[in-house]
Order: C-alpha cells, then sequence, then structure tokens
C-alpha cells in the first residue's frame, strides 16, 4: 500500500503548481487528473497575466511576484512557457463615454492609457472603427497555458513526483477514493477547479467556492494576424460572479437554477502559432454537468467577435466549454478547511494564471514551516461555511 504526504486532485494550472512546489521541496506528492486530455478552464483560458490590475497592496504584492516568476518561468522549467508581453487593448463601447471608463481603471496599480478610435485602429488594424469609442491600453503578460502546465507537471516528475489518470470520487479522512484505486496521505488539497465545489460537497464538504460555465471558440493556426490581446472595457464576467454569490448559497445546491442572465465579453487573443481564442460567453448556472446549446452558443459568440473585429467572426474554428471557479470576495481559497484534519483546498482563482505560481510557492513553504504573512488571508476559514 503506497502512501503519500500530500495527494493534490486536479492537474490545471493550480494543482501542477502546487504539485510541483510541494515535490521540489521534498514531499512524496501523489498528483491525480481525471482526463487524460484535461477539459478544464486552463485548456480553454486566453493566457493573459493582468500583472498591471492590483488594487490592495496584497494584490499589487501578487501579481509583482506573479509577472516576476513568469520572466524566468521557462529557463526554471526547462520548457518554453512562450512567455511575452503584449499590449492589450480595452474596447469601449460607442455607447460609453471614454474618459469616465478611463477614470474607473485608475484605481489599478498600472492604469492603462486612453486612446481615441484612431489611436486604438492604428495600434491593432483588425478593429472595426464603427464599432467602437476608443479604447484602454497597458501592457499585459502572457503565455500558453497548457505548455506552461505541462512544464510543472514534467518539471514535477523530475522532482520525484507520480502522476495517475483516475477520477476521485470521495476525500476520505487520510487520503482519496478514485476508480482505480484508494490512496493514502497524510494531507489532500483540492485543486479541481470548477469542479472542486462538487467534489468536496460529495465528501460532506460545503465551502464558498463557485462556478460559471465559460464558452469559447478556437480557431487552428490561420493567417489572419492579431497584434494585441483584445478584451472589452466593461468586462461584465466579474460581475456576474458577484451577483451569482449575493443570493442564499442554498440556492447553489439547487440543480438547474440559472442564479444571473449570462453574459457576453467579445474578446480575442492569437497564440505563437496563429491560432486564436475567442469569446466568451459566461452562464451562473447551478448544475456543473448542465447542457449547453453549444450551436445557439457559437452563434452568438461569432455575431459579438464579428462586430469588433470582422475578419474574425467567420474563422474556421470549434466551439468550447468549461467550469471557471471563482470565490465570494473574488480571492481564492487556500488552506486548511476547518474542522477537516488534513484536508486543505487551493481553488478559486478565478483570473489565475499570473498569482498561482507565487502562491504555490508560499503555500509550499508554509507546509515546510516557514511562516507566511500572506496565505492566512486567503483561508477558507474567512467565509462561515452553511
Amino acid at each position: 500500500m503506497k502512501t503519500y504526504d500530500w495527494i493534490v486532485v486536479g492537474a490545471g494550472i493550480t494543482g501542477a503548481t502546487l504539485a510541483y512546489e510541494l515535490a521540489k521541496g521534498g514531499c512524496k506528492v501523489l498528483l491525480l487528473e481525471q482526463d487524460a486530455t484535461p477539459q478544464n478552464a486552463t485548456r480553454y483560458s486566453y493566457g493573459g497575466l493582468a500583472f498591471w490590475s492590483g488594487t490592495t497592496p496584497l494584490t499589487c504584492q501578487l501579481y509583482d511576484e506573479g509577472i516576476a516568476r513568469h520572466r524566468i518561468l521557462s529557463q526554471e522549467l526547462d520548457t518554453d512557457t512562450e512567455f511575452r508581453e503584449l499590449d492589450l487593448l480595452l474596447t469601449i463601447s460607442t455607447d460609453a463615454d471614454p474618459k469616465a471608463v478611463a477614470t474607473s481603471y485608475t484605481r489599478f496599480a498600472i492604469p492603462p492609457k486612453l486612446l481615441n478610435i484612431k489611436e486604438a485602429c492604428e495600434l491593432e488594424p483588425l478593429l472595426n472603427q464603427e464599432a467602437i469609442a476608443g479604447a484602454l491600453t497597458v501592457k499585459h503578460g502572457h503565455i500558453h497555458p497548457e505548455k506552461t502546465t505541462q512544464a510543472y507537471i514534467e518539471a514535477f516528475v523530475r522532482a520525484g513526483g507520480e502522476m495517475e489518470i483516475t477520477q476521485v470520487l470521495q476525500i476520505l479522512h487520510r487520503g482519496v477514493k478514485t476508480t482505480k484505486e484508494v490512496y493514502y496521505s497524510a494531507n489532500t488539497v483540492i485543486c479541481a477547479g470548477g469542479l472542486s465545489r462538487q467534489l468536496l460537497k460529495s465528501s460532506g464538504i460545503f465551502t464558498k467556492l463557485y462556478f460559471t460555465h465559460a464558452e469559447m471558440i478556437e480557431t487552428p493556426p490561420v493567417d489572419v494576424q492579431l497584434r494585441t490581446l483584445v478584451m472589452p472595457a466593461n468586462l461584465r464576467r466579474f460581475q456576474l460572479e458577484a451577483d451569482s454569490t449575493k443570493n442564499d448559497d442554498q440556492l447553489w445546491e439547487q440543480p438547474g437554477l440559472e442564479l444571473v442572465p449570462s453574459i457576453l465579453d467579445a474578446g480575442a487573443v492569437q497564440f505563437r502559432d496563429g491560432s486564436f481564442r475567442f469569446g466568451q460567453v459566461s452562464r451562473a448556472l447551478t448544475d456543473p454537468y448542465a447542457k449547453i446549446d453549444s450551436k445557439q452558443s457559437e452563434a452568438s459568440l461569432r455575431a459579438s467577435i464579428r462586430k469588433i473585429l470582422p475578419k474574425l467572426g467567420n474563422l474556421p474554428g470549434t466551439w468550447h466549454h468549461c467550469l471557471v471557479s471563482f470565490s465570494h470576495d473574488a480571492l481564492p481559497l487556500i488552506g486548511l478547511i476547518p474542522e477537516r484534519e488534513g484536508v486543505h483546498v487551493f481553488s478559486g482563482f478565478s483570473n489565475p494564471l499570473v498569482i498561482v505560481p507565487p502562491l504555490a510557492q508560499r503555500f509550499a513553504a508554509s507546509v515546510f514551516g516557514n511562516k507566511d504573512e500572506m496565505i492566512p488571508k486567503f483561508s477558507p476559514a474567512r467565509f462561515q461555511s452553511f
């Protein structure tokens, strides 16, 4: 019977990064992933690193640590994460006041610069000038999320870690039950993203973790070239997350509900190989396995992106869907679950890519006995369970 110091559940960017940091520090670690080809939020991410967007001393410090880490990550992991810095273009709709929108962004650590229509179209020639009143721009980090995650997994294995493809069915007192067998460990940490709430609930653990259904279109490599990463200045996804948790938490226990109306944030990014990802629709559905009308969703996505970036709307591509995890206060849940010995959580990262690496380092350091002033601020104990 094999036993481990840590079992990490979920091999998206959160689980892969944390497993690596724990193994690098000398722990015996087992990383579990249910899908040989993951269909998670990491897989369908835009890959953006919004290091400029801190609004508090805590988030500013995290984003600074995160971008510094990403700058040296390819060298440490011995794999190209495709890190780069590019121009983020935040489009302002024709019914909005550009100056008012720019003012709303002054709260960020690095406020974006306001551009008029001509300047925005010079920066991004694919823009439809009739669809915008202007734009904001700021330097933005970018990686290939799957390649970065795979780099972490390979480095984890080189550090002595073990990985298994199997579905976790239940979290036990000292281990987990999977479709293959029972694995034993002193500690288990849940890094299952949008499925974390469901997995914890199946083991009698209720947390303030939630999820949205996110939908996007991915294209093969094409000749069209996008110079920037394009997103709407009025990004509504975060407001949808906030609104969906204003209701009684018991509503989240009722499958089949749509807690607030769905939203569509029209944005696009092109990867180094020429492929695009554009979207996205976000839905606050309480059933993680809810069926989505893919044809209707794809039509809406294409119509929306066609207004802003006309040349992208008709590109060949495939509709995809995943779950995105988030918490009640837009900060992740990290640490020991109250009254559950040895069960931890590292999830709820609605916008994870820039902050996961430094937080995984800090989590691991705290495991090895180094006092960390930041990790307790993300403790699940900050919320009352129901």
